[in-house]
């Protein structure tokens, strides 16, 4: 099977399988994109975090909006490069308004503030599958090689 450009960006992001929160990408270009994640019931941190009560944690969200925002926008902005890329995450400002439960399908938006000198600001929302707002803010971070960063693994 052939993969599309945007299911090539999330097959190749520098994150195992328990850390990658990108399901798939809707929509891409120089300017945005739009991704999905589906927070499983079987995810790691729900067994702990809260017992009988289990929620995502915060930090969780922030990088999923982080993947999609900046890994998934920044691979799609410097797919000229050649060798792999790394994500640098550098600084966020997020607000909650609600929480995520185990099962729940979440869409992140990222609209492009700056992208220069492989710096990646990104504008972020992410909402769940009724349109609930459960959090935005910016996230930013370097786009670079992993050559350059000596992580050629």
């Amino acid at each position: 099977m052939l993969l599309n450009d945007f299911d090539k960006i999330v097959a190749n992001l520098p994150y195992g399988d328990g850390f990658k929160f990108v399901s798939h990408i809707l929509e891409m270009d120089e300017e945005h994109v739009i991704g999905v994640y589906h927070f499983r019931e079987s995810e790691y941190f729900y067994k702990h975090h809260f017992i009988n009560n289990p929620i995502t944690p915060g930090v969780i969200l922030i990088e999923c909006m982080a993947q999609i925002g900046l890994a998934c926008l920044g691979s799609h902005l410097m797919r000229e490069e050649s060798g792999n890329l790394d994500v640098v995450f550098t600084e966020n400002h997020i607000v909650f308004n609600n929480t995520v439960k185990p099962g729940t399908v979440v869409i992140v938006s990222a609209k492009k503030e700056y992208f220069r000198f492989g710096k990646l600001k990104c504008l972020v929302q992410m909402v769940d599958e009724n349109e609930q707002k459960i959090a935005e803010g910016w996230v930013s971070g370097m786009i670079v090689n992993a050559q350059n960063t000596g992580n050629n693994d």
